[in-house]
């Protein structure tokens, strides 16, 4: 199972702009890279910064506190394994955007 978050046109960002979403007590980070979609949690697997405000550079966000670079599409840190940002499936449907979270069984 899973649940939809419908995303207003104020929250989906421009292309190669991102926009923070508050929704279902999560924060999530959603960026457009070359009008493609990406939503990851906005907090760094690290120790919690916010990834929204972190350097973008094509699908790669670097974390503003300590410079972590993860993968938009993976959510892996970028070389490793080691670490992983919760990363979200976003599906457009009749002109809306939604944001996809499996719910945990």
């Amino acid at each position: 199972m899973s649940r939809r978050i419908a995303l207003a046109a104020s929250q989906v960002p421009e292309r190669n702009g991102r926009v923070l979403v508050e929704s279902h007590g999560k924060s999530l980070a959603v960026f457009n890279v070359a009008d493609t979609l990406y939503a990851i949690d906005d907090s760094c697997p690290h120790q919690g910064a916010s990834l929204c405000g972190g350097r973008l550079e094509g699908r790669v966000i670097q974390c503003c506190a300590h410079g972590l670079r993860f993968d938009l599409a993976s959510g892996y840190l970028l070389h490793s394994t080691a670490l992983k940002v919760e990363t979200y499936a976003v599906e457009r449907q009749d002109g809306e955007v939604f944001i996809v979270i499996a719910c945990e069984a």
